[in-house]
């Protein structure tokens, strides 16, 4: 049987043809696409082999293309090893003792050698039992075949052996999982073609893969354009040989995630039974069933287009022309002695660098290769963007004129006496400029002072009984550049965009999301000012009844104000002063009839004090002429009073008219 065994396994490891890797695309989102091919023979099965880690991406990104078609793709399930045991049966511990071991075989038969001669029974129990001394020793306890029941010393047992070929599989297949679990890391993918005959095999999938990065050299000059070099470093992190592999490294960075399709899914279902004495009849919305078919009809349809178009795009080859290579003049030695050998093109939304040299790495080797050597347009000035350093940065304008994306990494900056500094670059497409800087610039010093204007009424707007007034706060932010070297320098101040702020004046020669950007030419040892002005805007709302003439008369000298809102404001105001004016003279009147009130009182008061004490008549007579004429001014008191609110009644209402039209 295992004789057998070897010999099924060897022909079927014969019969699987070997696909090398034949094209390697890398991205910047941690994937890469493979392209393998070569030749199946009749009756092989394409082998394609992958690292474990890999199989969701493969599964999930597959397409294969083959003359006489695929009939199968098959590989080996993935599943965890605790349920690969317990679907035999067993359960393996850390140091499990033998005796653990055949305990979960109770009842079945054994065969062993005990001291030396033959036992056969089977199986009642496994145990470890105490010794007297310190320690345990390992029983099994049997039912032998001649009837008694026997306890044997597992130590004292050289060879056993379980007579039940299956379970004796089972225990070679759990001990084969561990195995597998413990150091297989490859995982092959078997692909049945559906003709008879040889055929090419080509597969197309993502995997995981080491992000390709990107390096420049940039030669700059003083004067004229400068030399951008660029190198792709790329790894080969998959595990394999490359060998004259087609290489392309891609600027973007597409959307790519990881869906968990290798290891089997399995769903705890819940248990459910009718009641025996109840059996109900199903029922079946057709309506309802038959739109959910038809859609998935239609759905299918798509994808299988979607599939189509998919799988063209995925096979197409993409034109390769050849390269034409010229010589480049070297400014300086700093510029490496290569041609780069990379065709450059749009790849959709991604842009591509195609070699046109194969390319051949090891497993686990590293490549340094040149992509771009062209040259770019360069303006050499000074940045300022931090203020809270004096000095600016020496700085570089590029221009990308290659006509290429310019992938983005790390520029060390050459002149020509050598190393000028580093910088940072980002993805630049082809027409577009940036800005890098790669060292401070001792020579000028920049300083910087803040100052706060007063608050400027903007707009004055009457609605719905509301007074809306905007007004702006100015703020000076004044730059001051002192150039101490004896050569002119290009400087550019970048101040930081508020967005509750709105620039005055200058005007930005440039403005991004979060800068704005004035450009000041220095003279040799000498200074210039930069003074940036913005205002800040604010409004506010109050209510029109709530204001004062006096406040009123503030909003009438506003300079923008129209000649029909000053016309309005104006009658506004005079018609809360005549208010204003009913309302104190109310006021004056209630005062004075309190105070008669009070003397009244007082005079009362006076009058039955006195009536008690003999001789005093002519006095009371005095305080009474007084009570009378006081009720008399009282009187006359009392019904001025009442024109007065009459009229105040009267004005407040034609002041709410006014104000309820108040409008501009």
């Amino acid at each position: 049987m295992k004789k057998c065994l070897v010999l099924v396994l060897s022909v079927s490891l014969a019969q699987a043809a070997e696909i090398p890797v034949t094209r390697v695309i890398l991205y910047k989102n941690g994937v890469a696409f493979y392209e393998r091919s070569g030749e199946v023979k009749p009756g092989d099965a394409g082998r394609l082999e992958f690292k474990a880690t890999e199989m969701d991406d493969v599964l999930k990104s597959l397409v294969l293309e083959a003359p006489g078609g695929v009939a199968r793709v098959r590989y080996e399930l993935s599943e965890p090893l605790q349920k690969k045991l317990a679907d035999q049966g067993i359960q393996f511990g850390a140091q499990q003792p033998l005796a653990a071991l055949l305990d979960q075989w109770r009842g079945a038969r054994i065969e062993m050698k005990h001291r030396g001669e033959p036992l056969s029974g089977a199986i009642i129990s496994g145990r470890l039992a105490a010794l007297p001394n310190q320690g345990q020793k390992q029983e099994l306890t049997v039912l032998a075949d001649a009837g008694d029941l026997r306890v044997v010393d597992l130590d004292a047992v050289t060879s056993l052996k379980l007579t039940d070929p299956k379970l004796q599989q089972q225990l070679a297949d759990a001990l084969a999982a561990i195995a597998q679990s413990r150091s297989r890391d490859k995982r092959a993918v078997f692909v049945d073609m559906a003709g008879s005959t040889a055929q090419r095999l080509t597969a197309r999938y993502l995997a995981p893969a080491a992000v390709w990065k990107s390096s420049y050299r940039l030669l700059l000059p003083e004067t004229g354009e400068a030399t951008l070099e660029g190198w792709a470093i790329v790894d080969n992190s998959t595990g394999e040989d490359w060998s004259n592999v087609d290489l392309t490294v891609v600027s973007g960075r597409p959307v790519s995630f990881i869906s968990r399709l290798y290891e089997p899914r399995y769903v705890q279902r819940l248990e459910a039974s009718l009641a025996d004495d109840q059996a109900v009849k199903p029922v079946l919305y057709e309506s309802a069933l038959q739109k959910a078919k038809e859609a998935d009809e239609e759905n299918l349809k798509d994808a299988r287009q979607r599939g189509q178009v998919a799988g063209a795009l995925a096979m197409s080859p993409a034109p390769r022309n050849e390269m034409v290579r010229r010589d480049m003049a070297r400014e300086m030695t700093m510029t490496s002695a290569v041609a780069p050998a990379a065709e450059a093109r749009e790849a959709g939304e991604l842009f591509e660098y195609r070699f046109s040299t194969p390319v051949t790495a090891k497993k686990g080797e590293s490549l340094l290769l040149p992509f771009v050597q062209q040259k770019v347009g360069a303006r050499k000035l000074l940045i300022y963007s931090d203020r809270s350093q004096a000095n600016p940065r020496n700085a570089a304008e590029i221009a990308n004129i290659t006509g290429k994306t310019l992938d983005g990494g790390p520029v060390t900056v050459y002149h020509a006496a050598g190393y000028s500094g580093e910088a940072l670059m980002d993805t630049l497409k082809a027409g577009e400029k940036r800005l890098i800087s790669y060292a401070v610039d001792q020579g000028t010093r920049v300083t910087t002072n803040f100052e706060s204007g007063s608050d400027v009424m903007r707009s004055l707007k009457a609605h719905r009984g509301l007074l809306i007034t905007r007004t702006a706060i100015e703020t000076t932010t004044t730059y001051i550049a002192d150039n101490v070297d004896a050569k002119e320098k290009a400087l550019i101040i970048e101040h930081p965009v508020d967005p509750g702020m709105k620039l005055i004046r200058p005007k930005a020669d440039e403005t991004t999301p979060g800068k704005y950007r004035f450009s000041l030419k220095l003279a040799p040892k000498s200074n210039q000012k930069l003074a940036v002005v913005e205002e800040r805007e604010l409004e506010n709302s109050v209510m029109i009844s709530s204001l004062t003439p006096d406040v009123l008369f503030t909003y009438l000298q506003q300079k923008n104000l129209s000649v029909a809102a000053k016309a309005q404001l104006e009658a506004l105001a005079a018609k809360k002063r005549e208010l204003a004016s009913a309302e104190t003279e109310l006021k004056r009147v209630e005062t004075v009839m309190n105070e008669i009130n009070r003397d009244q009182d007082r005079l009362r008061q006076n009058i039955n004090s006195l009536n008690r004490v003999a001789g005093q008549q002519e006095q009371v007579n005095r305080y009474a002429a007084e009570l009378t004429k006081g009720d008399t001014q009282l009187a006359q008191l009392r019904d001025r009073q009442s024109e007065l609110r009459k009229r105040q009644a009267a004005l407040q209402t034609e002041l709410n008219a006014m104000i309820e039209k108040l409008e501009f």
